[in-house]
């Protein structure tokens, strides 16, 4: 009788499918079990991107890995974002049909064979769990209802998604449809199926199954007002072309806050009867503490700093800025010089101003190049791709 050969190659992974966490301890075991369930008939893998404050969610995900060597967990510090956790898992994926979807159990994992089989039937390059199709109740209600509908509705008019739900969490790619859009992923939001319809050369074939969010197993919603935001300087650079970033975006965009906030304070402490120098120097300082805070909580949010490092993070950030006033100034006092138009001058000069603080305070505040595509996302996914690597060696 022959003898089985023991070193036969292991049959390739089908479909990788990543889950990405934060706070998911009470949902995430249950959820594997699902979607292994569902995956069972196919060669697959799944990935797990933690990026929790604490172990609790790693330690579930540990003790389902040792059950099952399918299950590959990475962890990942210092940084947060669903878009930058779905391009580490697949960047990490062995599959040749990446796959995604959350963690708290919202997403019917049951749709997974269907999906896979959609994908191939239709030669598609994308399958989307779509909660628009026939416009059925998607499974939200009030306020996260009409954000997720809003969001949607521009989506679909900035970038002309060819799907009813350009904002779902849950859908797989082909791998050659992720080599083609990887170097276009910003990695920067929560919202990573529009840079995966947008980011190829040509418009990508999608596929769609109909689905409902279901009621979370645990946890809370993680979609508010501040992912919207998000959203649109997303969708501002890619219509633009990737020219524009979109933390670019969200940090002007404070800038603008900062303006109203110096001018009211400004305002404010001349009706007093305040010296002329003690009420810019408040204008300026509490302006420039509310820039700070907000990009720490918009523009920063994945990189947000807490503790002793918002206070290093708020110096860092009033030097930076400092010396952009200095830019400005000099920039604006140079064009006049070679009879450039006054208003002209002084918008040149903030222009210039603007850029040097975006790329100075990034650095000094929360340790960050920004060029091209967002480099402090790309930092992170290399990192938890060598984590990921590392522990599965």
């Amino acid at each position: 009788m022959p003898v089985p050969d023991q070193t036969a190659a292991p049959a390739p992974i089908e479909v990788s499918l990543v889950i990405c966490t934060m706070n998911e301890a009470d949902s995430i075991a249950p959820v594997i079990a699902e979607a292994q369930g569902a995956l069972g008939a196919l060669s697959h893998e799944i990935i797990i991107i933690d990026d929790s404050p604490d172990e609790r969610t790693a330690d579930v995900v540990r003790a389902c890995a040792a059950k099952d060597s399918r299950i590959r967990l990475v962890r990942r510090e210092g940084v947060r974002g669903l878009a930058s956790a779905c391009i580490a898992g697949w960047d990490a994926a062995q599959g040749q049909i990446l796959g995604v979807m959350d963690g708290d159990g919202q997403h019917e994992a049951g749709l997974l064979p269907r999906m896979v089989a959609a994908l191939r039937a239709e030669h598609a390059d994308l399958v989307i769990a779509s909660r628009f199709v026939h416009d059925r109740d998607i499974g939200l209600t009030g306020f996260r209802r009409a954000l997720s509908i809003f969001g949607v509705w521009l989506s679909r008019i900035v970038i002309g998604a060819a799907t009813t739900d350009p904002l779902a969490g849950f859908f797989m790619l082909r791998r050659d449809w992720f080599n083609q859009v990887r170097p276009r992923l910003s990695g920067v939001g929560f919202k990573i199926l529009v840079d995966v319809l947008a980011g190829g050369k040509r418009t990508p074939k999608v596929v769609e199954v109909a689905t409902k969010l279901r009621p979370r197993i645990a946890g809370a919603s993680k979609l508010d007002l501040r992912i919207m935001v998000e959203l649109a300087a997303q969708l501002i650079e890619t219509r633009s072309g990737r020219v524009i970033p979109s933390r670019f975006v969200m940090f002007a965009g404070v800038g603008l806050t900062g303006v109203v906030v110096h001018t009211s304070i400004l305002g404010t402490l001349d009706a007093l009867g305040a010296p002329f120098w003690a009420a810019q120097a408040s204008a300026i300082s509490v302006a420039m503490i509310s820039n700070f805070a907000l990009n720490n909580l918009l523009t920063f949010r994945d990189l947000r700093l807490t503790g002793r490092a918002w206070w290093r993070g708020l110096a860092g950030f009033a030097l930076a800025c400092s010396s952009g006033a200095v830019i400005s100034e000099l920039v604006a006092i140079g064009l006049t010089h070679l009879h450039a138009h006054r208003l002209v001058a002084g918008v040149m000069g903030a222009v210039v101003a603007s850029l040097w603080n975006y790329w100075s305070a990034s650095r000094a505040a929360w340790g960050v190049a920004p060029k091209g595509r967002d480099a402090a996302q790309g930092e992170a996914v290399r990192k938890a791709t060598e984590t990921e690597t590392g522990a599965s060696a």
